[in-house]
């Protein structure tokens, strides 16, 4: 405890600390500010009772950062700039010069590879704002526009897009953690509050032993979701003694630490997007009276969270979409190219191919443990409310996750700024 003390005395004393902590809290603030700002035409009685019934805008609005809930000019936050991301990172695997400046340039390649993905926010940002504000428009949320009305809404909203991009890379370098991930998770918490606040006020004695299960079952998926997530399975490393000019360094030891979980939330965000598109198409053809038309409406909207098929499903595709990402960004043989150019190599395995083949099945296992995981994680609202029929005691799931992730990230980074300062 004392230490903790030391350490926040330190940040506030150390003025290059203080600066990085206030610039994260004044963009944060900004970031709140332009979340309360809504478009013109905006309906908010329509849109409260549309969000409250439509998932797939439910989940748009966590990566929003909450800019969704009230069509404000942020209303698509930072999700163009990360579907760009995610599009850039597959396109590594069908084009060889992309993996090449993503894997074999360093610091430089990173740079430009970032600088493509901005550049893919800008068409991403326009057409997911033409679609959203079309199908908001549609369900009467959007009303009285004109054309010049409805041309400057998506001109508005691509630019919001890229303003909180930029906010959060200026976060990213002038303040502490990942600026995007730390926006996401402020418009997280910014909607506990409120959810407080309501089951403050519908609170019921005759609930109480649920409420008490309710709190234990919280802490013990949070104590689980922090242990997965900071797992690691250590590949021991011996490099071997060089001879340079006249001199002999000496060999040494190190470790690979390879994570259960490498692909983070990033496999639930590609579920939902599969499973929540029938939802979809399903509210889209609700408007057209013809009969075959409606019942397919019909069947394509039951298919929601309260079916088992729906949770087996989503369990399915989060497992496999953690291989799939996995498979993407972490290379086996890029890895054991680099160990081998550096003269390393893991104890009884062969440099080159058997060290990659080596790596691979010591991934393959671990990710075993970390996608029945985020499956796990990704169904228990489903779970929840199946057991105590409440939609009110959903634990788990993508919010989760991102709050303990962005935490756990920042205090690393917290610690590193720390420790430079105390030696």
């Amino acid at each position: 405890m004392q230490n903790f003390w030391n350490k926040i005395k330190l940040i506030w004393t150390d003025k290059t600390l203080r600066m990085r902590v206030l610039f994260v809290f004044f963009a944060l603030i900004i970031f709140r500010l332009l979340a309360a700002i809504p478009i013109p035409g905006v309906d908010t009685v329509q849109l409260n009772q549309f969000l409250n019934n439509n998932q797939f805008f439910g989940i748009l609005n966590i990566f929003s950062g909450g800019g969704l809930s009230n069509l404000s000019i942020i209303m698509l936050g930072v999700g163009p700039y990360i579907t760009g991301s995610i599009i850039m990172q597959l396109l590594t695997i069908m084009v060889p010069a992309l993996k090449k400046i993503y894997h074999e340039e360093g610091e430089a390649g990173r740079k430009k590879f970032a600088q493509y993905s901005r550049l893919l926010t800008v068409p991403l940002a326009g057409i997911q704002g033409f679609s959203l504000l079309y199908i908001l428009e549609k369900q009467n949320i959007l009303v009285n526009l004109t054309t010049f009305d409805r041309i400057t809404n998506v001109i508005i909203v691509i630019a919001g897009s890229v303003l909180l991009m930029w906010v959060g890379e200026l976060v990213s370098e002038f303040g502490i953690g990942n600026g995007v991930s730390l926006i996401i998770f402020a418009g997280i918490v910014a909607r506990l509050p409120a959810w407080v606040s309501q089951h403050i006020f519908t609170f019921d004695i005759s609930q109480l032993p649920l409420y008490l299960v309710f709190i234990v079952v919280g802490i013990l998926i949070l104590a689980g979701i922090v242990l997965v997530t900071e797992a690691e399975r250590p590949i021991p490393v011996t490099y071997a003694k060089r001879v340079r000019g006249t001199k002999m360094t000496s060999g040494g030891s190190t470790y690979l630490p390879l994570r259960v979980n490498q692909a983070g939330v990033i496999p639930i965000i590609f579920a939902l997007s599969i499973l929540l598109f029938p939802q979809m198409i399903g509210a889209f053809l609700s408007r057209y009276s013809n009969a075959i038309v409606s019942k397919i409406s019909h069947v394509l909207i039951g298919f929601t969270q309260t079916s088992v098929l729906y949770a087996v499903l989503y369990f399915i595709f989060v497992f496999l979409f953690t291989y799939f990402y996995t498979a993407v960004t972490f290379d086996p043989e890029a890895l054991s190219e680099n160990l081998q150019k550096n003269g390393a190599f893991i104890p009884g395995i062969r440099p080159g191919a058997s060290t990659s083949l080596y790596i691979s099945n010591v991934l393959n296992r671990i990710t075993l443990l970390g996608a029945s995981f985020l499956g796990v994680v990704a169904i228990l609202p489903l779970i929840m409310q199946f057991i105590t029929g409440n939609t009110s005691f959903a634990l788990g799931g993508t919010s989760v996750l991102i709050v303990v992730s962005v935490v756990l990230d920042l205090i690393k980074k917290v610690d590193a700024q720390v420790s430079m300062r105390e030696y």
